[in-house]
């Protein structure tokens, strides 16, 4: 397969509203339980590339997946950490590389805006998204356990995370700012 990454934009919501969907509805991957709308999700890209990033990944211009960074707390002290996750299409091929490649595309998206660690949280059991992760060296660093109830059960959710940026220094590069930092000239 030759896939294609671009910056999502308000055209590609509904095709990223529609590869959702099934995971709100039928899985436990997701803690959503309504399905966002074509609009509710071009506000979610917009946001997200405001300050982070949102990439779609295509096949032949359909869309087949889709990766994202987005805030991980809103507390200041985790200004440049953000939460990532990426989904496919349920009927793109599995094991094809996209979602590498979707992280492969993002993470140094997110390293440029000066981001210092990113963190995924995976609802449990998920292997294929733990060894995504982890092969893309992520870490493991803790399981909430019976955190979230979906489905008439409870499921786990591990974390993971990730160092992209450089520990010497101030933190933050050309597009990141702290919250509570004034412009000085």
């Amino acid at each position: 397969m030759t896939f294609a990454i671009h910056d999502a934009t308000a055209a590609d919501a509904a095709a990223c509203a529609a590869i959702y969907t099934p995971y709100v509805e039928r899985t436990a991957v997701t803690f959503e339980s309504v399905p966002p709308t074509a609009e509710e999700m071009a506000g979610r890209i917009a946001a997200a590339q405001e300050r982070h990033a949102w990439l779609v990944l295509t096949d032949d211009d359909v869309v087949l997946g889709y990766a994202y960074g987005g805030p991980f707390r809103t507390r200041p002290a985790y200004a440049w950490s953000c939460e990532v996750s990426v989904y496919l299409a349920q009927d793109a091929p599995r094991r094809s590389g996209a979602g590498r490649a979707l992280y492969e595309a993002l993470v140094p998206r997110l390293a440029a805006r000066g981001f210092h660690t990113l963190v995924a949280g995976i609802a449990l059991p998920n292997d294929a998204s733990v060894g995504l992760h982890a092969s893309l060296g992520f870490e493991p660093v803790g399981t909430l356990r019976q955190i979230g109830w979906k489905h008439d059960t409870w499921h786990d959710v591990a974390w993971m995370q990730r160092r992209v940026g450089d520990e010497t220094g101030r933190p933050g590069g050309s597009t990141v700012h702290h919250p509570d930092e004034r412009t000085r000239r």
